[in-house]
């Protein structure tokens, strides 16, 4: 992950996943289907949970640090 970049783990083809990227333009997209590597963090992130769109946005400095990571997409629905 770049520093500052929104992350998209999805599914090509999921209704939810372009919703996502719908909404979130400039986040990068991968593929967990294609990259085998990529599902297995995208389960790291998400204590095991199968559910795409997983959205991870980064920290904002000090007071929050770490990135945060948001199962499925709820905004728009």
């Amino acid at each position: 992950m770049v520093q500052g970049e929104i992350l998209i783990y999805g599914k090509g083809g999921c209704p939810h996943t372009r919703r996502a990227l719908e909404a979130l333009p400039g986040a990068r997209f991968v593929d967990v289907l294609l990259d085998p590597q990529a599902l297995d963090e995208m389960l790291r992130l998400t204590g095991g949970v199968r559910r795409v769109p997983v959205v991870v946005r980064p920290g904002n400095g000090a007071d929050a640090p770490d990135p945060t990571v948001e199962v499925g997409f709820r905004r728009g629905a």
